[in-house]
């Protein structure tokens, strides 16, 4: 069984940073990729930021520039740090971890932003 447990979300104030953590547990022994996705109120979840194991990344067109996506190998934890946030970054945002066989994903951890 395999856990993902997202930390970090909260209140921030437009312009602000904040970095939320996702730590995975449990029989996962090797990842081929993680995945950072959120979702506003009344929108469909959408994908922020990508990574394979070979260290490659994608971002959102939305997010490129401000968010980062990284990992700890040995605290299988992965992070997004998210710079200049705004309104427009209000959501849930979901960890997810794509292994050989299966996806995984996190409970979810909201972000607001106050404008």
């Amino acid at each position: 069984q395999v856990q993902l447990v997202e930390s970090g979300g909260g209140l921030v104030q437009a312009g602000g940073s904040l970095r939320v953590s996702c730590i995975a547990s449990g029989n996962i022994f090797s990842i081929n990729a993680v995945a950072w996705y959120r979702q506003a109120p009344g929108k469909q979840r959408e994908l922020v930021a990508f990574a394979t194991s070979a260290g490659s990344t994608v971002y959102a067109d939305s997010v490129r520039g401000r968010f980062t996506i990284s990992r700890d190998t040995d605290k299988r934890t992965v992070y997004l740090q998210m710079n200049s946030l705004g309104a427009e970054d209000t959501a849930v945002y979901y960890c997810n971890v794509r292994g050989p066989r299966a996806t995984y994903w996190g409970q979810g951890t909201q972000v607001t932003v106050s404008s």
